[in-house]
């Protein structure tokens, strides 16, 4: 029945803010870009190489969410990546502090967690 994941929907405080995250630091392109006037919001589609992956939502004076990793509810998102050091310098090359890398003890793949402008629990996973 299923096929594969479609989307991520994610609704930020600042919408200039996690516009220029998701794009610039983390290199998504953008699909297309809507401003809903019925719902005051904005709704910017985005993609990972070629891929549809990420809709980013505003909406006025959105609800605070407890987003720690342990938190109920979605835990976190990770991205894949080939070479977790040049990552890291590329996070921190935007001021962008991860958490040191660790070894995954069932897999041997190393990872790091760190977080987009809204605190949303994001991560990087070797391989």
């Amino acid at each position: 029945m299923l096929k594969g994941i479609h989307h991520i929907a994610i609704i930020c405080a600042d919408y200039e803010r996690s516009k220029e995250f998701y794009t610039r630091v983390l290199g998504l392109k953008i699909i297309r870009e809507v401003y809903r006037m019925e719902r005051q919001s904005y709704k910017l589609d985005l993609s990972l190489n070629g891929h549809y992956i990420i809709e980013l939502f505003s909406f006025p004076d959105p609800p605070p969410r407890v987003s720690g990793p342990e938190a109920c509810g979605l835990r976190h998102l990770a991205f894949a990546v080939d070479d977790i050091e040049q990552a890291v310098t590329h996070l921190k090359s935007h001021a962008v502090v991860p958490e040191p890398i660790r070894t995954d003890p069932y897999t041997g793949r190393r990872f790091t967690f760190f977080t987009d402008p809204d605190g949303l629990p994001l991560e990087l996973y070797e391989g």
